[in-house]
């Protein structure tokens, strides 16, 4: 198993838009694609108010990469991207780590 940690620092003013569009878009087609996600965090205190950070779960590399790649092609999210995108742009830039859990981690 592995994780992969993204950070997606948003436009100012933009998060909501973010949010929304994860919960109301792009989870619903994630489970469609059997992409499984881990968990999602904002910044309650820290260095910026503008990120969304989330885990997705794999099984190997390979999974992500074919589940990740048919998401992304996927007409349903292409389009709703594109909506959410109608008043400019939410993201300024996306990071992402694979993590992988040591032998003494509480989730695996």
């Amino acid at each position: 198993m592995i994780y992969e940690m993204r950070v997606y620092r948003c436009m100012p003013g933009r998060l909501p838009a973010l949010l929304a569009r994860f919960e109301h878009a792009t989870l619903a087609i994630w489970a469609r694609h059997g992409i499984q996600p881990a968990g999602f965090w904002t910044n309650e205190v820290g260095a910026s108010n503008l990120e969304l950070i989330y885990m997705l779960r794999w099984d190997s590399m390979a999974e992500r990469e074919t589940k990740w790649g048919a998401f992304m092609t996927d007409p349903e999210w292409v389009a709703k991207r594109a909506e959410s995108e109608k008043d400019g742009p939410i993201l300024a830039n996306i990071s992402n780590s694979f993590l992988r859990p040591t032998s003494f981690s509480t989730v695996r």
